[in-house]
């Protein structure tokens, strides 16, 4: 049996629906568990959807839902489970109240791995009487496509399962990357945070439209970013000095930007601007063009990943 062979979902939305595609996809057997009446025809439309995608990644079973299966019933769903990938809305008193009903059903030794985007381990933690169990492990939407999972543990988590976890993460091609310590949003979502309150700040003061900030990111620093990262990328900018020469000539105008960043809010009147704007790019591009160019460049991408670590 190969590692974590049994999985069950727990909550198939959209995450919970790309993790089971990508798990199924590597012959795991998974069980998903929502409430949703009609979850099993937009399971298999998922996994018929992403099939193309994991093909051309190299998935074997790409597109197969022959180790699928579908339990309403969050106890009898996770009680053959060898790991557990919990995805459900982002709301505290909700996961408490599963992780309540699941823990007396839980097999030793399996692993409860919550797919949360903002909530804190030790708050998650205290849905259980033994929360060794439970680790953090985000992803990056959507998670069939997107390698990155943000793991933590803390001093109640079994470190022998946050590191099985993290091998089976890996064993799936994911790239791993570990919390020191707890902070909102985790590591990921607060960099975007604060790049998508930067864009949004040059909408509302008029700089450029929502469609040439997007195009802004694309095709120049989001290309970079999408190679080394931002601080690796500075530090080869500097030349035979590494991030010292950079900072010796950019510190100064750098911190100027910094300073001169803004920080609107979220409001109503915030929003309803974000979606007009939208609307006019939806005018050209709908949004399943969208969706279908995310996913054909994302997979064009990482082929070429991959080709460069087989040389």
């Amino acid at each position: 049996m190969m590692i974590n062979d049994r999985i069950t979902i727990l909550g198939a939305g959209t995450i919970g629906m790309s993790w089971a595609a990508l798990f199924l996809a590597s012959g795991r057997q998974v069980t998903v568990c929502d409430p949703a009446a009609d979850i099993e025809s937009k399971m298999l439309s998922f996994i018929d959807s992403a099939k193309a995608s994991l093909t051309a990644l190299g998935w074997e079973h790409a597109g197969s839902s022959a180790r699928l299966k579908f339990d309403c019933n969050p106890e009898s769903a996770v009680r053959d489970a060898l790991f557990i990938q919990e995805s459900i809305p982002e709301r505290l008193e909700l996961k408490h109240q599963l992780y309540q009903a699941i823990e007396p059903h839980l097999t030793e030794g399996t692993v409860v791995a919550t797919s949360t985007s903002g909530l804190q381990l030790s708050q998650l933690q205290l849905g259980f009487n033994n929360p060794t169990p439970l680790i953090l492990a985000h992803p990056f939407n959507p998670p069939h496509l997107i390698p990155l999972v943000e793991l933590m543990g803390n001093a109640n988590t079994s470190q022998t399962l946050l590191k099985s976890a993290e091998l089976f993460y890996q064993s799936i091609g994911k790239q791993t990357i570990r919390l020191q310590r707890e902070i909102p949003g985790h590591i990921a979502n607060r960099l975007q945070a604060a790049l998508w309150r930067e864009s949004i700040h040059l909408l509302k003061e008029g700089v450029a439209s929502l469609e040439d900030i997007d195009k802004a990111v694309a095709y120049g620093p989001g290309l970079r970013w999408a190679t080394l990262g931002p601080n690796t990328l500075f530090h080869l900018g500097g030349g035979e000095a590494g991030i010292a020469g950079f900072c010796q000539h950019l510190a100064a105008p750098f911190q100027s930007w910094m300073d001169d960043l803004g920080a609107p809010n979220l409001d109503s009147e915030t929003i309803q601007l974000l979606i007009q704007s939208m609307a006019k790019i939806n005018q050209k591009t709908s949004s399943d063009e969208m969706r279908q160019r995310r996913d054909q460049l994302l997979v064009e991408f990482l082929q070429s990943v991959q080709a460069l670590e087989t040389q």
